[in-house]
């Protein structure tokens, strides 16, 4: 059992943009009324949702900040698709102050029904390219279910998971960056637990405001300043951590010499950087899901040990 001190919430970021020489249209908000409508006036867009946690039992000063990758949001953190504590609660119990957040175009933070703000067309990911880039499995075994051998992904509750997706932007990284900006200049100096896009958002964040990230950990991190060592060296210390079946997606190869090459970096600059491989570790089965992975506790108290080892 969880005891909190407080819990809350609040909007970061954005930024507001006038409509003006639109006529007005009379709309059905209910069966049983008409409204006329008036789309003249200032809206707010672009801002990011961030949720707070505080424990009662709170044993760490500095925050950690979760950071959701694409197509997705902050429930990736909250509960497993088959029902089991997510790494909210994980981070709860080891005393954090824990923060997620709804990167701007995803859950509570919305998206920008304007037209012409965003270029371009959301996108959605379907099942089966969940299950190749997931690597959950191949394509071949997607209708009969059949994972990798060994795969610790919950399989059964795949449409569960599928729930979770939403619909995602390619042009719009940039208005993201700022909206984890804001969320770090709200929050403070703290520790940032970041999941493929947010890898992304969080390394580039880094680059404009390091003071305000202490520790970074990157699960399997989809994005990186180029070249690798344009990251600076600070105060931060760094751990990268990769699940298993690499090898099955050419895709995946790539980003693991990357991430190699971005730890390479930060050590040869005389930063604290370190990758796990888990299954060198002896941990097996994990897919890019890893805080959803029925061992999703085991990679979980991993982060968590390396964290309060240097706090």
């Amino acid at each position: 059992m969880i005891s909190l001190a407080d819990f809350g919430s609040f909007h970061v970021g954005g930024r507001r943009v006038l409509i003006s020489g639109k006529p007005p249209e009379k709309l059905h908000f209910t069966g049983a009324t008409i409204f006329e409508n008036d789309p003249n006036g200032d809206y707010h867009i672009e801002q990011a949702y961030v949720q707070y946690f505080i424990p009662a039992d709170r044993k760490f000063e500095l925050p950690v900040l979760l950071v959701h990758g694409g197509g997705m949001t902050g429930a990736n953190w909250e509960t497993t698709p088959d029902g089991r504590s997510g790494w909210l609660q994980r981070f709860l119990e080891a005393g954090f102050a824990t923060y997620v957040i709804d990167n701007v175009e995803r859950g509570r933070s919305g998206w920008c029904a304007l037209p012409g703000e965003w270029e371009g067309n959301p996108v959605m990911r379907s099942e089966q390219q969940a299950w190749v880039l997931f690597r959950f499995g191949t394509l071949d075994n997607f209708a009969s279910g059949q994972t990798f051998e060994g795969s610790q992904f919950p399989v059964e509750a795949l449409e569960s998971f599928a729930r979770q997706f939403v619909p995602r932007w390619t042009t719009t990284t940039d208005i993201m960056r700022r909206g984890v900006l804001s969320a770090l200049e709200r929050i403070g100096p703290c520790a940032v637990i970041c999941h493929s896009q947010g890898g992304d958002l969080t390394l580039e964040t880094i680059a404009t405001r390091p003071d305000l990230v202490r520790h970074v950990v990157a699960l399997e991190p989809s994005g990186f300043p180029d070249p690798a060592n344009a990251l600076e060296p600070g105060e931060q210390h760094w751990l990268f951590i990769m699940g298993d079946f690499i090898e099955a997606n050419p895709f995946w190869i790539n980003l693991m010499e990357r991430t190699q090459n971005s730890v390479d970096g930060l050590t040869s600059a005389g930063a604290e950087a370190r990758l796990v491989h888990l299954p060198k570790q002896g941990i097996l089965g994990n897919s890019h899901m890893l805080m959803m992975d029925r061992n999703s506790n085991q990679v979980a108290d991993l982060a968590i040990d390396w964290l309060s080892c240097l706090l």
